[in-house]
């Protein structure tokens, strides 16, 4: 490894993650090297246009049936329309937002596509464009992020 690279974190096939931005905290997330990007589980999505005019995207995080579902509705005016292949091959238009999500202690600004996760387990998917040159994943883990945080609170 070249010595201005940082060292990669070990992470696991499932791991607990922030969006400080979004005021979600310890949501379980299926790490999946195959996908490209990442994907949040939405509902309520559409375009808006607010008061000035400006168009925005509006949704809601989650859904009843998560722990860490809020009822919060958040709009963004910073959104992008992608293409997107799903594991199905199929390519579905996908809104795209730009947050912070936290793994393994750091922080990194991110695209998230906003998409319907209900019929998944998962209601987090994270995709090689945020593990690259990050993480290595090994997929006999689960976890290893959470336990990292749950040891430096216990240190404190």
């Amino acid at each position: 490894m070249k010595k201005d690279q940082p060292e990669k974190s070990i992470i696991g096939r499932r791991e607990m993650v922030d969006f400080p931005d979004l005021g979600l905290f310890e949501v379980e997330a299926k790490i999946d090297t195959g996908a490209y990007t990442s994907a949040i589980h939405c509902n309520n999505i559409r375009e808006v246009e607010l008061p000035n005019g400006q168009r925005a995207i509006h949704f809601e995080l989650l859904d009843e049936r998560h722990p860490a579902y809020n009822h919060k509705a958040f709009e963004f005016t910073d959104f992008d329309l992608r293409n997107v292949k799903s594991s199905f091959g199929d390519v579905q238009e996908r809104y795209v937002i730009r947050t912070k999500v936290v793994i393994h202690g750091q922080e990194i600004e991110t695209d998230l596509t906003l998409s319907d996760r209900s019929d998944l387990k998962y209601p987090v998917l994270l995709g090689r464009t945020l593990l690259r040159k990050r993480f290595i994943v090994d997929v006999s883990k689960k976890n290893l992020s959470l336990k990292a945080k749950n040891k430096v609170r216990k240190k404190k």
